[in-house]
C-alpha cells in the first residue's frame, strides 16, 4: 500500500509498497516505490530498500558510495508532479488555488473534465473524503487507463472516484453537483449544460493555458442568464534561497501555467418591466 499521507493511512514509518522520496545535499530530489530485496542506483551510489524499510520519516543514510541522503514519504504535491502522465500537469501551485477558489469541501460532489494524468482528480478525490463524490469525464481511454493507475498508487481504496468516457461538451449526465471543474481546451462548450447541473450557488471553475481562452469561456459565462460572480487570476509561485546571511529570490520559478476562472450558478437577471423602469408623473419636471 502506498503511503501518500492519504486519510486512510497516518503511519510515519516506510513500508513495503510504499514511495519514498531521498533527498541529497543539493536538494535534488529522487522518488521510488520499496520492494524487499531490490536496490535503486544512482550516480550517488547504491540504496538498498531493505535500508529504508521499518524506518521512521526524516531518516538519514549513506549510500554505497558515502553520500547522506535524507529519506521521507512523498507528499501529493511530490507525487503528482513526477507521475508518468501523457498530459501536460496542472502543477501544485495551481492546484492549491482550484481547491480554494473551487471551495472543494468534504462530502461534495464534483464533476472533473478532463481527467489528464489523475493528478487533479488525487486532489479532489481528497478533498471530498469519503463521504463525496468525484465524477471525471475523459474523451481518450488511454487518458483515463493511465490515470487510474496513478490514482491507484497514491490512494489505492478511492472509492469516491468514478471515471467515465464521454465528452461533457455534448452534455452532462450527472445532476445536483456541487462543483464542476474543467481542464478542457473549450470550456465555454460546458456552460449550457453546467447551468442544468449544477445545485443553485454551485461552482464551476476553469483552467487554461491562454487569455483568448478565459475570454471566450467568460463572455460564455456573462451572456448566460445563470452565472454571476465571474472571477479570473493566475498564481505565480517565486521560491527563495536562504543560505546564511545571503538571501535572494531563486534564479528560476514556476511562472505562468494557467489561468483560473470561477462562476457561481445564480438566480436569472430581474427584468423589470418596462413601464415600472419609466419616469412616474410625479416625477417628471413641471413644464414652464
Amino acid at each position: 500500500m502506498v503511503n501518500i499521507h492519504t486519510s486512510r493511512d497516518l503511519t510515519h514509518t516506510f513500508q513495503e509498497g510504499d514511495y519514498a522520496l531521498v533527498i541529497d545535499r543539493r536538494q535534488r530530489r529522487y522518488m521510488f516505490k520499496l520492494i524487499p530485496r531490490q536496490k535503486y542506483s544512482t550516480h550517488l551510489g547504491i540504496v538498498p530498500h531493505d535500508e529504508l524499510i521499518g524506518k521512521e520519516e526524516g531518516y538519514r543514510f549513506a549510500t554505497s558510495a558515502g553520500h547522506v541522503l535524507l529519506a521521507v514519504k512523498p507528499t501529493l504535491a511530490d507525487f503528482t508532479k513526477r507521475m508518468p502522465r501523457i498530459a501536460t500537469p496542472v502543477y501544485p501551485k495551481d492546484m492549491g488555488t482550484i481547491l480554494v477558489l473551487g471551495d472543494i469541501f468534504p462530502g461534495a460532489r464534483v464533476l472533473e473534465a478532463g481527467t489528464g494524468s489523475g493528478a487533479v482528480t488525487a486532489v479532489l478525490a481528497r478533498a471530498v473524503g469519503d463521504t463525496g463524490k468525484v465524477i471525471t469525464y475523459d474523451v481518450r481511454q488511454d487518458m483515463q487507463d493511465k490515470a487510474k493507475k496513478n490514482l491507484a498508487s497514491i490512494m489505492p481504496n478511492a472509492t469516491q472516484v468514478t471515471f467515465k468516457i464521454g465528452d461533457v461538451y455534448e452534455g452532462i449526465e450527472e445532476s445536483s453537483l456541487d462543483r464542476i471543474v474543467l481542464d478542457l481546451p473549450d470550456p465555454l462548450k460546458v456552460v449550457p449544460h453546467a447551468a442544468k447541473a449544477l445545485v443553485p450557488g454551485g461552482i464551476i471553475l476553469s483552467f487554461v493555458p491562454t487569455v483568448l481562452q478565459v475570454h471566450d469561456f467568460t463572455h460564455a459565462l456573462q451572456d448566460s442568464d445563470a452565472f454571476g460572480m465571474v472571477e479570473t487570476v493566475e498564481t505565480l509561485m517565486r521560491p527563495w534561497a536562504v543560505a546564511g546571511r545571503a538571501i535572494r529570490p531563486s534564479l528560476r520559478m514556476v511562472g505562468h501555467t494557467g489561468f483560473i476562472t470561477t462562476a457561481r450558478r445564480v438566480a436569472p437577471r430581474l427584468r423589470l418591466p418596462e413601464e415600472a423602469a419609466e419616469t412616474s408623473p410625479e416625477e417628471q419636471p413641471e413644464s414652464e
